[in-house]
């Protein structure tokens, strides 16, 4: 049984295509935890008539880590995973997922391959191209509709779900240092080794990945976490950047990367990119 966890603020057709996604191409049980930085498009009624959905409203709008542990007082099960609204899963990605944590010991933290990060400089920069010339011109034209949206992966990809079972054919259960930030898979039993996600910061996978990284160095029975390269999600990626979001409620409290680690981020930044 898998929980997955889901901060939201509007973008219902966004919402509705993630969701949709999610129970064409999951194929284990799982419970989806959403927490709703206060809505107003109607996003928290569709997610409110789902059966198999935990719908939390905070209230106002909380930055992302502040949403990814709220979500985890709600979660049930021991597998975490921690996808963005905008994250487009391919079939079977929890069945391959599981063969991979269950297979490799040590591994209690995954990441999937997306359009956000491939571990290989030249295909990742080619794919970015690709979807840069497809999404901005339909933006333009069209918005962020659900007509829209389904269009850009149908110009993307042909079917995602194809093309993600030819990137499985190729890679399999291939794993590399890294990941994708959209779609980050947790035992619930690292969450009790290396804490929460810091909510002081707004990148937190930057942070939580530097964390894993330092206590793997420490504890090698548990390995650093680890990008499956045959398993692919679509990550929308920005839809909303020109939007003004309220403030973050817990805006007082944040830091930035820099103020945590210091000199050590611009290393950090690079480890995950290169």
């Amino acid at each position: 049984m898998l929980s997955i966890i889901t901060g939201i603020y509007n973008q219902l057709s966004v919402n509705e295509i993630f969701y949709e996604a999610l129970v064409e191409c999951t194929s284990l049980p799982f419970e989806l935890i959403v927490v709703d930085n206060n809505s107003t498009d109607g996003s928290h009624d569709y997610f409110k008539e789902k059966d198999n959905v935990t719908i939390i409203n905070t209230g106002a709008n909380f930055n992302y880590p502040y949403c990814q542990n709220l979500g985890i007082k709600y979660a049930k099960y021991d597998l975490l995973c921690f996808f963005n609204n905008d994250a487009i899963p391919s079939k079977e990605w929890d069945i391959r997922m599981i063969d991979i944590l269950y297979k490799n010991i040590g591994i209690e933290a995954l990441s999937f391959a997306s359009n956000d990060h491939l571990a290989n400089i030249a295909a990742h920069r080619k794919i970015s191209k690709r979807w840069k010339r497809i999404k901005y011109p339909i933006q333009y034209t069209l918005g962020n509709t659900k007509f829209a949206l389904k269009l850009m992966l149908k110009l993307m990809y042909g079917d995602l779900n194809k093309f993600g079972d030819a990137r499985y054919k190729k890679f399999k259960d291939t794993i590399a240092d890294g990941y994708s930030g959209s779609v980050i898979v947790l035992k619930r039993k690292l969450i009790d080794k290396i804490g929460l996600w810091d909510e002081r910061i707004q990148g937190a996978d930057y942070d939580l990945y530097n964390r894993i990284k330092e206590y793997s160095l420490k504890h090698p029975e548990t390995l650093p976490l680890r990008m499956a390269l045959g398993i692919y999600f679509h990550h929308y990626q920005r839809l909303t950047v020109k939007v003004k979001y309220p403030p973050f409620a817990n805006l007082d409290q944040m830091v930035s990367i820099e103020d945590k680690w210091g000199d050590k981020t611009k290393e950090l930044r690079k480890d995950i990119n290169q």
